[in-house]
């Protein structure tokens, strides 16, 4: 009986084989009753041999499923990771969204999509506790079987490759710019170091692919808290220019000679420098797809609650909603600063309307290489859910294969660059990937995910958390089919901007 007491003591972790809970009970057991003395001695040796045996066979299985380890990501770096996959290149087009909706409706909107995103977030925090899944398309696997899992894998897919695509679009077209301000090279002659399609192939050989080889999301922390510090310069740049520049601006272009960064008091009655709070026009159909793509994060959410230090579903929530608000508070003020800078002049990508003040000034030239080192590290952060949802559809009880994980990434990137050499331009991107993959992963599946995982002995059907849900699917069928018609009509009536290029 000792021997058996070492041996169980042996045990790690063998909840159920403390020291002497067999044996204390066996030395309990009268002198008399020799048999059931003999039944305990035996179940001691069976529950070691079967728990040994179990630990052995866990062993084995804990290689076996790729998002299976022990989170060691503080709070900090998930928010950093987490904001630096909301905030991305939709900044870019807030200021123009804002010149389409006006000021008041614009924040009405931001709110609304800000805390419908929230509220998104608590729905996948919620059913992903109840059965235990940190995996977005197991949700939908749980939740609809292998077409829950089809549909939520190519939502995430189409989404993030589109994000990654307008991010690499803005590599395309404003590093050519920084090197040519660099040399001083006013009309270029066809260098090739001036054609951004090299240039974005080079930037995602020589930076991207190198991050998007991280084997854990958690790694790239300190390159998010990188990225969110570049665009906090961009934010602070934004409110700076707005105060150094007259109204109406003059444009480089037309007026080479012209000091446009003064500082002026706009003491006139200029329509065109007053601020409108509400503007409806065929412009305002792309605000809310625009907007919605700008808080996209929900594929990124379960990779990141996966690998969180002492991970809950209140700490993951606490680490959601900081993003969020930080991030709104960004946007709007970049909005805000942006259009008031530029008015109805702001074009679909704010930067492009900078350039008009002088490409050679040193602070743009600054804002343009922190806004091209932000959106270039959030490229392997977007691309990490992508390449789990292809795990998860085709290679769902593989283990870790470095072959495997490489040769994802690299067809990824590939296919990326492809759609960013022949997309036509970047508001195009916004719209169709905005209108349609964004409203799925906000609101429909998580609402619809939850209706069907949560039971219904602890939320019936008509309880109120699930009428909700149904409202919040039914919002984003609404969003659909509203930004899907705007965008056809506005393309068929010729008067989109999207149809012009940069």
């Amino acid at each position: 009986m000792e021997r058996l007491n070492m041996s169980m003591n042996s045990i790690p972790n063998g909840k159920g084989h403390e020291t002497g809970e067999e044996t204390t009970a066996a030395a309990k057991t009268p002198p008399g009753d020799t048999t059931e003395y003999v039944t305990l001695t035996r179940k001691g040796y069976a529950n070691l041999a079967e728990s040994q045996e179990f630990l052995s066979n866990m062993e084995d299985k804990k290689t076996t499923r790729f998002t299976d380890f022990e989170g060691k990501t503080s709070f900090g770096m998930s928010v950093f990771n987490l904001g630096n996959a909301i905030m991305g290149s939709g900044i870019l087009g807030l200021s123009y969204a804002m010149a389409n909706t006006g000021v008041v409706l614009f924040l009405v909107l931001l709110t609304v999509v800000a805390v419908l995103s929230s509220y998104s977030i608590h729905l996948l925090l919620k059913s992903s506790g109840i059965v235990g899944i940190r995996a977005y398309e197991q949700l939908g696997q749980r939740a609809f079987g292998t077409p829950g899992k089809m549909a939520a894998g190519i939502a995430i897919t189409l989404q993030n490759i589109g994000a990654m695509s307008s991010y690499l679009y803005i590599v395309k077209y404003e590093f050519p710019l920084v090197i040519q301000a660099f040399l001083g090279v006013d009309k270029p002659s066809g260098e090739w170091y001036l054609n951004g399609n090299y240039l974005v192939i080079m930037v995602s050989i020589s930076v991207i692919l190198p991050l998007a080889l991280m084997k854990q999301l958690g790694y790239l922390g300190y390159t998010s808290g990188f990225s969110l510090t570049c665009m906090v310069f961009f934010l602070i740049s934004v409110i700076y220019k707005k105060f150094h520049t007259h109204c109406p601006f003059l444009d480089f272009t037309f007026n080479s000679t012209a000091s446009v960064t003064s500082v002026t008091n706009d003491t006139g009655y200029n329509p065109a420098c007053i601020p409108k709070m509400v503007n409806l026009n065929s412009q305002t159909a792309y605000t809310i797809p625009i907007l919605a793509f700008a808080f996209v994060c929900h594929p990124e959410v379960l990779p990141i609650y996966t690998e969180l230090k002492n991970p809950t579903k209140q700490r993951m929530q606490h680490v959601s909603n900081i993003s969020i608000v930080v991030m709104y508070t960004m946007y709007f003020l970049a909005a805000l600063f942006g259009y008031l800078t530029f008015y109805g002049e702001v074009e679909s990508e704010l930067l492009h309307t900078y350039s008009r003040l002088d490409p050679y000034d040193t602070l743009i030239l600054c804002v343009r290489l922190a806004v091209l080192t932000a959106v270039t590290l959030t490229v392997p952060i977007v691309l990490f859910p992508v390449r789990r949802a292809i795990q998860q559809l085709f290679f769902p009880n593989k283990t870790f294969y470095w072959p495997r994980h490489i040769a994802i990434a690299v067809t990824l990137l590939t296919i990326i660059n492809m759609l960013v050499i022949f997309a036509p331009n970047i508001l195009g991107i916004f719209g169709i990937i905005g209108a349609t993959s964004a409203p799925c992963l906000i609101f429909i599946f998580p609402a619809v995910f939850y209706i069907r995982i949560v039971p219904e002995e602890e939320e019936p059907m008509r309880s109120t958390p699930k009428i909700l849900a149904a409202c919040f699917a039914g919002i984003g069928f609404l969003f659909m089919i509203m930004s899907l018609s705007f965008i056809l009509i506005d393309w068929t009536s010729g008067s989109s901007k999207a149809s012009s290029g940069h």
